[in-house]
């Protein structure tokens, strides 16, 4: 490739001096499970975010679903997703044996749109799990209102959006309780899968905690059968060293996004994605909209450029959720968005050389199009 989709191997170049001796110290004490490097992580991600508590977990995905089963969600219960959205999100509620209430997005962000949330909760509703897509914080200054009015619960999905802002607070701070991953790819990223939960409530904390641990506080005293997910020592001393580092990636990610809406702004047929009012966006992804997407992609890839999508399916038209009975055009747009997003390369070590490639690149493919991206 001419220009990755992503460099992974620059984020691991620029902590390796610092990350390699306290492996070395880590694996000649075989300390791996629990201890000082963790405790350590939860507490400065906790401070980093602003709440009081985080509590690491194995992945993203269980971090949501301990979130969920920490403000009480039980089987049968209905939690409101937005459709756009990768199926973590819904997954988590599925493995409770919940029901994911899907809702559309709004046409200009891609986030969940408030009125449609309003519209789905019914006598079963328990939970609402708005997603902070592309590294944009969601409306949360509607959701919270809703939310209080029918006596919901919120629990943010912040696996995109380490590091980002609104009015209202700092992603993962906002509801009563939140959930990260820490996947390789995100702003902060593990060598391997990790997550976390984050919440200001210590009974939260205290479950999530427990429950994560097999349902112990205490060894081999068991409260509940619980489940097995827990942040280990070595995935914890590399998100300590990028979290050190997170700021200034994000502020290369945001001089990035800035460079691409200038070089991307007379380029006919792309449609180039904007920032809410009072946002600070971290841009995990730089997700523009082109017609005949498909065959753009293509053609970059070909022309040696990294682009991809996220995500091609709304999640109510997978075979996974053929079973919840929803049909083509129920949300219509998300799946109008499903056939024209495309992601560009974005990570805090791109160059303004590099981007200016994609860009050329994207013209003249975008230049042949034979559909506007306007809706």
């Amino acid at each position: 490739m001419k220009v990755p989709f992503i460099d992974l191997a620059a984020q691991q170049a620029e902590i390796a001096d610092e990350v390699l001796p306290t492996w070395q110290a880590q694996f000649r004490a075989a300390a791996f499970i629990g201890g000082p490097e963790i405790s350590a992580f939860e507490r400065e991600y906790a401070a980093y975010i602003g709440v009081e508590h985080c509590v690491g977990v194995a992945n993203g995905t269980d971090a949501v679903e301990l979130a969920l089963r920490a403000v009480g969600v039980r089987p049968g219960d209905e939690v409101i997703i937005p459709v756009n959205t990768f199926i973590a999100t819904a997954e988590a509620a599925t493995r409770i044996g919940a029901v994911p209430v899907f809702v559309d997005v709004d046409d200009e962000f891609l986030l969940i749109d408030p009125a449609a949330v309003e519209s789905a909760i019914t006598v079963r509703t328990r939970a609402i799990v708005p997603v902070h897509l592309y590294g944009q914080t969601a409306p949360m200054e509607a959701l919270d209102p809703i939310a209080e009015r029918h006596g919901l619960v919120i629990v943010e999905d912040a696996a995109q959006s380490q590091g980002a802002s609104s009015t209202v607070g700092r992603a993962g701070s906002i509801g009563r309780v939140a959930a990260t991953s820490f996947y390789p790819g995100k702003n902060l990223g593990a060598a391997g899968d990790a997550g976390a939960v984050l919440t200001n409530d210590p009974v939260i904390a205290e479950f999530v905690r427990n429950f994560g641990g097999h349902g112990s506080s205490v060894k081999y005293v068991h409260d509940r059968a619980g489940m097995n997910s827990r942040l280990d020592a070595v995935q914890a001393s590399v998100l300590r060293a990028k979290l050190r580092r997170l700021d200034g990636w994000n502020g290369a990610r945001r001089a990035a996004a800035a460079r691409y809406a200038e070089m991307l702004a007379d380029v006919p047929g792309v449609r180039l994605p904007p920032v809410r009012q009072g946002n600070e966006d971290v841009w995990h992804l730089y997700v523009v909209q082109v017609a005949e997407r498909d065959r753009v992609l293509a053609e970059l890839s070909a022309a040696g450029i990294g682009a991809a999508i996220h995500y091609p399916t709304p999640l109510h038209l997978t075979a996974a959720y053929a079973g919840l009975n929803y049909r083509i055009g129920e949300f219509p747009v998300a799946e109008a968005a499903a056939d024209c997003i495309l992601s560009l390369p974005l990570y805090p070590h791109l160059t303004a050389d590099l981007q200016a490639l994609v860009v050329a690149e994207l013209a003249v493919v975008a230049a042949t199009t034979t559909v506007g991206t306007s809706r």
